[in-house]
């Protein structure tokens, strides 16, 4: 996804919470790629391998990674859907577009507070009338780079 000096320890960008924070989004085909992660009770196992795959698939295709977005779906505690944002239709990849209204909310702190930011979330999203289609996260960081950068921000969306 980035190219960093085999001494540098940060592998992903630095993230601004601001654009991301209390807004809604209209997306209409958003391209994405999609892959499957195994999750033992929710904490998933082959995270790295699975993006390892998807950077592979996107640097083959000279693609790029708007805003580097990567949002998991959690459909049980057994398996994560990724879906990595793309400048274009991947070959020999799974490619969905999503379209319509997303609600985004940025939250901060240890990934055992998500259960506390899922409440939270499903509350605020009720405060302003709106409805959960489908519930995305997007962790930002790998631990390693939110321990480097101090910041631990998960993203919150709700597609309406």
């Amino acid at each position: 996804m980035t190219t960093h000096e085999k001494n540098d320890p940060i592998c992903c960008s630095k993230f601004d919470p601001v654009p991301w924070d209390d807004k809604t989004f209209e997306w209409t085909d958003k391209k994405f790629i999609t892959d499957k992660v195994f999750t033992l009770f929710y904490i998933p196992m082959n995270f790295g391998k699975v993006m390892k795959r998807l950077d592979e698939a996107v640097t083959k295709a000279g693609a790029v990674v708007p805003d580097w977005l990567c949002l998991s779906d959690h459909t049980s505690k057994w398996n994560m859907d990724l879906y990595l944002a793309v400048d274009k239709e991947i070959p020999n990849a799974e490619n969905r577009n999503l379209s319509g209204a997303f609600y985004s909310k940025v939250y901060e702190g240890a990934f055992k507070d998500t259960g506390k930011w899922n409440q939270d979330f499903e509350t605020v999203v009720k405060s302003k009338g709106l409805k959960t289609k489908k519930l995305f996260h997007w962790y930002t960081t790998c631990p390693k780079c939110a321990k480097k950068y101090g910041k631990n921000y998960v993203v919150l969306l709700s597609q309406e």
